[in-house]
């Protein structure tokens, strides 16, 4: 996962792209995966291999909270795969959620995920229509009226359970799924052109399996900023990024740079 040192900066990207890293699992063989487009117009290789592990709470474990999705009017979701990790927890304590219960979302497409698990009214799916409002704004106008449960992750942010308290909410949270790294020991002498990153969690889980990784020759690619930024902290270049207005998806950002080499 290293590679050999060199004099500048604009060396590095004379140096062609032959092999890449994607650090996602590979897609179902059965969808079309833009990355063998990619790799076959190129002549490139495109490995992929997930950097993170996600890990469902049990429901024996979920009882240790002492409460139970049902006693609570209101949840709060953040991800898809928060509610997917919620409802298979239903499944597992063999309950049903009641069809008044409302949801609040801290986007649409989290929203709209709920059409996999319930019967989907907009009078009781609540999520940010634009870009004024936000989560908070939505939570703010039913402060009163609800008993909000907030199922999260064990490295969720502070932001939500912060406010809550502070505003003095009717609230408990449940961490229903864990986030870990994955071991990448056998990738320990194997040397990448490029590595795409796609979450933060992948540049950490990247330094917990190698705390002494140096970018040197390798270029990384790195989606949405909060990634950006995380390749920032840690001194690194960033050399594709992604998304942009003319180039909205990874695969698109990552030929344009192979274009420009």
């Amino acid at each position: 996962m290293s590679g050999k040192s060199i004099s500048s900066e604009s060396a590095r990207h004379q140096r062609p792209v032959k092999t890449i890293l994607i650090s996602q699992p590979e897609p179902p063989k059965d969808k079309r995966n833009p990355y063998v487009d990619l790799a076959e117009k190129w002549g490139i290789k495109v490995d992929f291999r997930k950097f993170i592990e996600i890990q469902g709470v049990t429901a024996k474990e979920f009882r240790k909270y002492k409460m139970l999705p049902t006693d609570f009017s209101a949840i709060i979701f953040t991800s898809r795969q928060a509610i997917t990790h919620f409802f298979r927890i239903c499944q597992e304590l063999r309950i049903t959620m009641p069809q008044e219960t409302k949801y609040y979302c801290s986007s649409e497409m989290v929203g709209l995920y709920l059409q996999n698990f319930i019967e989907y009214r907009k009078r009781k799916v609540f999520f940010p229509k634009d870009k004024k409002t936000t989560l908070f704004n939505l939570l703010d106008k039913h402060k009163n009226k609800e008993n909000f449960l907030y199922p999260c992750a064990n490295n969720r942010k502070n932001d939500i359970p912060e406010y809550l308290a502070q505003k003095e909410f009717d609230f408990s949270e449940a961490v229903i799924y864990r986030v870990l790294c994955s071991d990448l020991s056998d990738l320990k002498n194997i040397y990448y052109d490029m590595i795409v990153f796609f979450s933060p969690l992948g540049i950490k889980s990247l330094f917990e399996n190698f705390p002494d990784f140096q970018q040197k020759n390798t270029r990384l690619a790195a989606w949405g900023k909060i990634t950006h930024k995380a390749l920032e902290e840690h001194n690194l270049e960033l050399d594709v990024c992604a998304p942009l207005p003319d180039l909205p998806s990874m695969t698109m950002a990552i030929e344009h740079y192979l274009k420009k080499l």
